[in-house]
């Protein structure tokens, strides 16, 4: 079983649209540096690398050092692992098949 302080971690890391959304970009794009992660967003450097460093503490971002370049990549075992504990313990079909009706429903589906 997991530990229930580094679900809280994960959950809490989770919590905040900024973090999912350099998640996502990890996702898009593995192995990314501070710089390229930075571009686009509406944030600051320095927010960015407080939630890199949030996002780390919770397992969900790994680092690599490259030369001067630090990497960012995207370590999904923390989700997978509360996917399995939590979603697990409901009928997982019925719950995707619910998520496709949701999305179809509000036209995410096209």
């Amino acid at each position: 079983m997991q530990d229930e302080g580094a679900d809280d971690d994960v959950f809490r890391a989770l919590a905040d649209p900024a973090r999912r959304q350099l998640l996502d970009r990890l996702h898009a794009q593995d192995g990314q540096t501070l710089g390229a992660l930075c571009a686009g967003l509406a944030m600051t450097r320095q927010a960015v690398s407080k939630h890199l460093a949030i996002l780390e503490a919770a397992n969900l971002v790994a680092t690599l050092r490259d030369g001067r370049r630090k990497l960012h990549f995207l370590n999904p075992m923390p989700i997978q692992s509360i996917a399995d504990r939590w979603i697990g313990k409901y009928r997982r079909g019925a719950v995707r098949a619910l998520a496709d009706l949701k999305r179809n429903l509000e036209g995410e589906g096209r």
